[in-house]
This record gives structure tokens, sequence and C-alpha cells, in this order.
């Protein structure tokens, strides 16, 4: 049941999965393009490399040779996962699902023209005469996001065709690896975004987390809660198109699907195939397990019997707001003064402006007013300032 598994990425989400790992007697090494990350705190061993570089990717595989390759970020050279498995490394949850979901382009394609799942309009441009073309097409407001990027960089919303060159420069300009297209999508009126954490198992039924809601700015989280209202509809529709899709993509682990409710029905927007930073909320006992411990059980092939809700439960943020090689965190005694209030700090070595730093959790009883809680997260977040 010991494992040796290499971490591709070392943030926060990536952190709390090797803290799970641990708790089950696996051994880890954290990778990622800078020393200190925060999963390499609570690794086994770590490596720094820059995992676009093919090469580099392939030395530390062959060095280490892990039973389980598992990508925690979308930065990689993920067409490398193919010719791994063809040597027989494990590549969590499959080397078609990585690359897949690591560009919007294959991800988008599968969902609405293979699986037929309901998704907004949606057009891709590699130059600005195609972009323009396509605003036209659908129209404004629309969504703008480079084909491959992480944590919303380079997403907005176009609002005005005066600012086409600008929003335009901006998705080029984020686009991760080599990769330079854009996505242009129709703007969805919704009044909920949320997550369907959803698990696939090697033996044994995918099963669903009761949904996440949450709430973006720049597109990136920016606060999420547990349980969301939601219709008995829209879930179930929800639930059967994130099980045909990860079906599609094979594997097992956990997946953020995102989806937007409107007042037509549920929408399918974008998945991960990995933890989920808006199921972060679940750090503060919503579940029986966090999605973290679900990711490790379910890349383990330890069985989950089920998968319950068990407390109400909100998360805000907390931003850096400037360049820093040294700074303060301060607040978080202010913070904890509160009742039900959690904070998890991520420990990354710098700062940069928007760069989520912390979060700060509150929780309840399973039928506490999810809105009061998510006002006591904010609430707490607040207290806290990085100096």
């Amino acid at each position: 049941m010991h494992k040796k598994i290499l971490l591709l990425g070392s943030g926060e989400l990536g952190k709390e999965l090797v803290i799970a790992l641990k708790r089950l007697g696996q051994t880890v090494i954290a990778a990622d393009s800078y020393a200190g990350a925060p999963a390499m705190q609570v690794a086994d061993d770590f490596e720094v490399l820059d995992m676009l570089n093919g090469e580099q990717l392939d030395s530390i595989v062959l060095k280490h040779k892990p039973d389980l390759i598992v990508p925690e970020i979308e930065a990689i050279r993920t067409e490398r996962f193919y010719e791994y498995e063809k040597q027989n490394f494990k590549v969590i949850p499959s080397a078609r699902a990585a690359n897949f979901t690591m560009n919007r382009k294959l991800i988008r394609d599968l969902a609405s023209k293979e699986l037929g799942l309901r998704t907004a309009k949606y057009f891709y441009a590699t130059t600005f005469e195609e972009f323009g073309n396509a605003v036209g097409e659908i129209g404004l407001p629309c969504v703008v996001k480079p084909l491959m990027s992480s944590s919303g960089k380079g997403q907005s919303v176009l609002k005005n065709e005066n600012d086409q060159q600008k929003v335009w420069d901006y998705a080029i300009n984020n686009s991760r690896g080599d990769l330079r297209e854009v996505i242009i999508e129709q703007f969805i009126s919704f009044h909920t975004e949320i997550t369907l954490l959803t698990v696939t198992q090697v033996s044994g039924r995918t099963l669903f987390c009761p949904p996440i809601g949450h709430r973006q700015e720049r597109g990136d989280y920016m606060e999420s809660w547990q349980p969301v209202a939601i219709s008995e509809q829209d879930y179930k529709d929800a639930c059967e198109m994130s099980k045909r899709v990860t079906t599609s993509l094979t594997g097992t682990g956990i997946w953020g699907v995102e989806f937007f409710l409107t007042d037509k029905g549920v929408y399918f927007s974008e998945l991960s195939p990995r933890p989920h930073d808006t199921g972060m909320v679940t750090l503060a006992g919503t579940q029986n397990f966090s999605e973290f411990e679900l990711h490790a059980r379910a890349i383990l092939g330890l069985p989950i019997p089920e998968i319950k809700l068990e407390r109400a439960g909100a998360s805000a943020v907390i931003l850096a707001n400037k360049m820093a090689e040294h700074f303060t965190i301060t607040g978080i005694e202010r913070a904890l003064e509160v009742n039900n209030i959690d904070v998890r700090v991520f420990g990354k070595p710098t700062t940069r402006p928007y760069r989520r730093m912390a979060v700060a959790l509150s929780y309840d009883k399973t039928g506490a007013d999810v809105n009061e809680l998510r006002k006591k997260a904010k609430a707490a977040a607040d207290k806290i300032s990085i100096n």
C-alpha cells in the first residue's frame, strides 16, 4: 500500500493533498518552479524545475521512478504524460484527462461536440482579426480566456467594443506555455456558479459531493460556500453531465466540475482533474472527507463508501496587494476570536498583487444560514493583512 508519488505543482492545494497522503503513510516528492513552495514544506523531498521544459520533466520522472504522477497545476508539458503511460508510469487521473483539461479547446469541444453537453456558444481565435470576427458573431458582452492559463489569468469580460485590443492583449499575454490562442464565449446570464466535486474510483461508483457555490473576481475564486441552493432537477442534470465527461476522460481521483445555474437550466463551464480551489471550503469540516482526503483515497485505490454533508461552511480568500520578498501576516489572532472560524496560511515565500496567501473558513450546523456564514468568513478574512 506504500506508494512514491511525484506531485507536479506545489501550491496550497498540493500542500493539503500532501498532508492527506502523509496521513496514509505515502512518500511524496513535491515539484514546482521555485523553492519553498507550500507543498514542499510538508513533503518528503522536492524538486525545482520548469515543468514546461519536457527534458527537465523527463529527468525527474526517471530519477524518482514514482508509482503515481499527480499534476496539481496547468503549466506542465502534459503531452509527455502519454509517453510516461507507455513506460508504465501511472498518471492521475490519466494522460488523456490531463491533456484535455489543461487546454480549454480540447475540453470544450469534447463537452459540446462529442458529448452534447449544454455549453455557452463559443469561437476560437489565433489572430486579432479572428478575435474581432468572433466577437461580432457572439455579441457583447462576451467572455474572453486564453486556451491555457491558470487561476483566471488572462480572463475578462468584454463589454465595450473599444476595449477589444486591450482584452485581446490581456488574454494573449497571460497564456501559459507556447499556446497562443483564445476562446471567446457567449456571456451566460446565471444566478449562481457552482463546483460539483466528482470522485471517480478504481472500483466503485462515481460519487458527487454536495454542490459548492462560488464567486469570482478577475476570473479567480474569492469565496465559496457549501451547500448551495439548487433545484433537484439541476442537481440531477449536473451529476449526469459530470459523470459523462469524467467517464470519457478516464482515470481516478477528484474532479472540480464547474457549472452555471440559470433560469433555463444548467450549463457546463470547465473542469479540473484535481482538487479545486473552491473546494477549500471542505477544510471547514463540511463533509465527512475533505476534497483532499477524497483525492488521496481515490488515487490510492482506497474505498470511499459515501460522501455526506456534516456542516454548512464558507471560505473567503486573503490576497496580497504588492510584490514583496519580506512580509508579515497580521490579524490572525483577531480573526480567531470569533466562534466557528478557522484560518489556513499557505506559507508562500513571496507576494505579488492578488496572490492568494491564506483562506478564512466559517462553519456551523447543516441547517445554518449560508449567507451569514459567508459574511462571517469575509469578516474574518478582512481582519488579516499581508504587510
